[in-house]
């Protein structure tokens, strides 16, 4: 009786084996796109599991057997986009009237009391809401700098981590920090600052519980002191030296506005870049959001370095911050790629919208010549993976992870138009048709896959107003 159990038990493993293998090396040809953003792809690309297995030149076909065939003729194809920057929790309090008109240190000075009212659940919720948006605007990959951890909510990471998890993006979640407060000539209030030892020992305990390293990865931790005007020049040290001892990169907040740049003069007797440099900061670990207000010889300073920086247009410009220098920044060797920036300063979280917003901007400063679709395109896909040290996402490529946005043209506002891929930015894509992860469609049709929106919208809703009822 008990050989006959056995010998079922082992037909029973050796069927479950024969379907993964299956899953696994399951060939997907997505055939013949309306328009494909790499060169000698014109009949599509072929999948197997989570990789980019082959590109299908024009009027070709897969060189080995495929088990699925999907045609593409309506869809343009790019790379996953890729976010450098964002503030999830920040979903909950768009276009708060208290914080309306003002440039960034007010605007932070009117927000900071009400973010300091945040609850696990809302961290958790947030974090759900703002993945959802960005995936079903082609994003796939998404960095988050998490910097408010208020008493009671010590570990607001592990929520952003199950958010996350609920909505099926690849994510970097920066363990985040401040820790000068009002009282110690700081920004924020003394109630959204933690203790240096308390912040250091977390991020520790947050790589080794979450940090995934290595090709394929759905979730990367990086650290990230909040910015000059709210972490001490010791945490800076401190956080740059725990992260290289264990192998994960860092962000901060830099060059944003001129009112920081003072800052730095005031308290450090030095401008932001030397800052950076005096903490040990200079290096190419190391990302930087909105890095607008550097000069001819920064420029050259944070190329030699190879540092990348997340250009942030639509924030810029809602807070009338500036405009990042992107053409000489990368004339330069540093890195440039894209983020939204908090749903507070950009009030929305759209990736394709804010590719077009960088083309837009970046034309206003260097000339409709100089900036084109394709510029921006790198920034958001290619250009983001490179600031966030990976090297498997961004392109599509033989050997590369299979992330992929593509969008319909079927709208009023792309009737007419002659080039796909620069209609996606010139006409003004706002969404997705279908958006692929790792191999596995989490937006088809429209819709992400397993998720009730509705239900996510009412629950977000309810959060955003009991914690403005919070200072009201």
């Amino acid at each position: 009786m008990r050989q006959k159990h056995n010998t079922a038990k082992q037909v029973l493993v050796k069927l479950v084996d024969l379907q993964v293998k299956f899953l696994v090396r399951m060939r997907i040809w997505l055939k013949q796109p309306l328009a494909i953003s790499v060169d000698g792809a014109a009949g599509g690309v072929v999948i197997e599991g989570s990789t980019i297995v082959q590109l299908v030149p024009a009027g070709g076909e897969p060189t080995t057997a495929v088990d699925q065939t999907l045609d593409m003729s309506q869809h343009v194809i790019l790379p996953g986009l890729i976010n450098t920057h964002h503030h999830f929790y920040q979903t909950l309090t768009r276009a708060v009237p208290a914080a309306l008109n003002k440039e960034l240190f007010p605007w932070l000075k009117s927000l900071y009391p009400i973010w300091a009212g945040l609850d696990d659940h809302m961290i958790h919720v947030a974090t759900k809401l703002a993945c959802a948006e960005l995936l079903l605007s082609g994003c796939t990959t998404a960095a988050d700098h998490h910097y408010l951890f208020p008493e009671g909510v010590p570990e607001a990471l592990d929520c952003q981590v199950a958010g996350v998890r609920d909505i099926g993006i690849r994510a970097t979640l920066t363990r985040g920090s401040m820790s000068l407060g009002e009282k110690d000539g700081g920004l924020p209030p003394q109630s959204t600052v933690q203790n240096e030892s308390v912040i250091l020992k977390d991020c520790e305990r947050a790589i080794g519980q979450y940090h995934q390293a290595g090709d394929g990865s759905m979730l990367n931790i990086a650290f990230a002191p909040c910015s000059p005007f709210s972490v001490t020049e010791g945490l800076m040290r401190d956080s740059a030296d725990l992260a290289r001892q264990l192998g994960v990169r860092l962000h901060t907040h830099l060059a944003e506005t001129h009112d920081e740049t003072a800052f730095c003069e005031h308290r450090f007797g030095c401008r932001p870049v030397d800052y950076l440099e005096r903490v040990g900061w200079l290096a190419d670990d190391v990302w930087l959001a909105h890095g607008i207000h550097f000069d001819d010889h920064e420029l050259c300073r944070l190329g030699d370095a190879g540092v990348g920086i997340s250009h942030c247009p639509s924030s810029n410009m809602v807070l009338a911050s500036g405009i990042c220098r992107t053409k000489e920044l990368e004339a330069n060797g540093a890195i440039v790629g894209i983020g939204v920036d908090g749903s507070a300063s950009n009030d929305g979280s759209n990736m394709i919208q804010e590719a077009r917003q960088a083309l837009l901007i970046q034309r206003l400063r260097y000339g409709s010549a100089e900036v084109t679709h394709h510029d921006a395109i790198r920034w958001v896909t290619e250009g983001s993976a490179n600031c966030l040290g990976r090297h498997d996402i961004g392109r599509i490529a033989v050997g590369k992870q299979a992330d992929l946005a593509c969008f319909k043209l079927d709208e009023l506002r792309f009737s007419g138009a002659g080039d796909p891929l620069a209609a996606l930015l010139l006409c003004g894509a706002h969404r997705a048709d279908r958006v692929m992860v790792a191999g596995q469609w989490r937006v088809y049709d429209g819709h992400i896959e397993g998720l009730d929106v509705q239900a996510l919208f009412a629950e977000h809703d309810a959060a955003a107003k009991k914690l403005l009822a919070k200072v009201a």
